[in-house]
């Protein structure tokens, strides 16, 4: 992602870090900046496209098989892995979106669509789970003999792709709710796969046909469940809300406590995207304020709030009838 630096008069270049021009050397402190995000999106690249190469392929095999070996797990599975390809193409897209410099009426560039992202992926896969739910309640009515050991060997493929795919991405999951997205996916796919493979195994053991639908509806259950968490943070992102973690008492006793504040209103914490965090607030100083200030404080709430996107509205007298200043005013 193109870094921030937010100091108004600097030239943006997004080519992932910014580069200070001319006079602003007194800012050189600024390089080391959000690096701790700023390049997370590209080094993802080469795992997307690993990830979605391999699953493709999985999904393929294991549609073929689980239709040839008539087991409802295996297409479910099939099933849960597509979704996650279609989840992956559209988090990569996203990431690749985000790095766009912003041009036009799109003003934060590209960088939503991160959010955007989030959303769609959590919906496919509830569509997805849907289906896959109906055909194993279906079966439940009346089981069918499956060939088990075919399932368990292709299910057994799936849990090495799914595992192998799961690690490229364990790095980048604290900083990124789409790579978290696709982590989790693909954690959740070998666990799944397991599942596939124990319950072939039972079969075989005791011939209990109806094991197969009732592992898919668990498979179901498992998508279900990792879903709604993914649901609710791009919900939430998509409201505007404050990202996780944000303290926002903590950030409104920091501005207070900053030398020369009297009083500060219109405070707003919002995510740009899924990895970077803007604030805007009015802040009330009597004696006024000089650049360094301001910077100053983009700079700790940088290091101390991970905000890389501050704008700071200076108002030198309590009462000058700012109309965002009553606190039920957005």
């Amino acid at each position: 992602m193109g870094s921030h630096d937010h100091h108004g008069h600097h030239h943006h270049d997004h080519a992932g870090h910014s580069h200070d021009h001319g006079q602003d050397h007194s800012h050189g402190h600024d390089h080391s900046h959000g690096h701790a995000h700023a390049h997370a999106p590209a080094s993802f690249g080469k795992a997307f496209a690993i990830g979605i190469a391999l699953n493709t392929a999985l999904v393929v095999a294991e549609a073929i098989y689980g239709y040839i070996s008539n087991s409802t797990a295996l297409l479910a599975d099939a099933g849960h892995n597509l979704s996650d390809v279609l989840g992956l193409v559209v988090a990569w897209g996203a990431s690749i979106a985000a790095r766009r410099a912003p041009s036009g009426r799109f003003t934060y560039g590209l960088r939503a669509s991160t959010i955007l992202a989030a959303l769609a992926n959590a919906v496919l896969l509830l569509v997805a789970t849907g289906a896959i739910g109906w055909e194993a309640i279906l079966r439940l009515r009346q089981p069918e003999p499956i060939a088990g050991v075919t399932v368990m060997v292709v299910a057994g493929i799936g849990i090495l792709i799914n595992g192998f795919t799961a690690m490229l991405f364990a790095s980048g999951r604290k900083d990124d709710i789409n790579i978290e997205g696709a982590y989790l996916h693909m954690a959740a796919d070998a666990a799944v796969s397991l599942g596939v493979v124990v319950s072939a195994a039972l079969i075989i053991w005791t011939g209990w046909l109806w094991l197969d639908p009732v592992t898919s509806l668990v498979i179901c259950a498992t998508i279900l469940w990792s879903t709604t968490s993914l649901l609710r943070g791009s919900i939430d992102m998509s409201m505007a809300a404050a990202p996780r973690g944000t303290d926002l008492a903590a950030i409104r006793t920091f501005l207070l406590e900053r030398p020369g504040v009297s009083a500060i209103h219109d405070l707003h914490v919002w995510p740009i995207s899924t990895t970077e965090t803007a604030l805007t607030c009015h802040l009330v100083m009597p004696a006024g304020s000089g650049d360094t200030f301001l910077m100053e404080t983009a700079q700790m709430l940088k290091t101390s709030f991970r905000i890389g996107h501050t704008t700071l509205q200076v108002e030198t007298h309590p009462d000058n009838g700012c109309a965002l200043a009553p606190d039920d005013v957005v």
